[in-house]
């Protein structure tokens, strides 16, 4: 019996620890929302960036299909930024930068513009950057 429920109990832990490091999926007009688990923002931080660059989104044209946060990539473009980026020149804190992540594509109307017509842009980034822990996110750079 104890053997029983030691198993059920390991089986449970387990399925509980795998569902607490599994990815949240969301969708948000049409638009597909992956945020992983993050050490250095909590799950509101982290929708506040995305509802953001949603509101922002405003490219001609252009309909955004994925956006999504990624802890480890984001730490790396982070680094990147504050070396040689703006970050390196307008004061901010590294923890106070995040970067997200995004898949749009770009219809045939779209001419003039250096977003080539009838394309799909894939990991194109936006960071955002906030003055404190507590202040709003705002977008201070996107692109490749």
């Amino acid at each position: 019996m104890k053997k029983k429920l030691l198993s059920v109990l390991t089986i449970l832990i387990l399925a509980i620890g795998v569902s607490a490091c599994a990815e949240d999926v969301t969708d948000i007009d049409g638009i597909e929302i992956n945020i992983g688990s993050s050490a250095d923002f909590s799950n509101r931080e982290i929708m506040d960036a995305v509802h953001l660059v949603i509101k922002e989104f405003d490219f001609a044209g252009c309909t955004l299909t994925h956006l999504w946060y990624d802890e480890e990539e984001s730490a790396t473009m982070v680094g990147q930024y504050m070396r040689g980026g703006r970050g390196s020149s307008n004061g901010v804190l590294r923890e106070n930068v995040i970067v997200l992540l995004s898949n749009f594509d770009v219809d045939s109307s779209v001419v003039n513009s250096p977003l080539n017509p009838d394309s799909t842009y894939t990991n194109w980034n936006w960071i955002l950057i906030r003055d404190s822990k507590n202040a709003p996110w705002r977008v201070d750079d996107w692109g490749y």
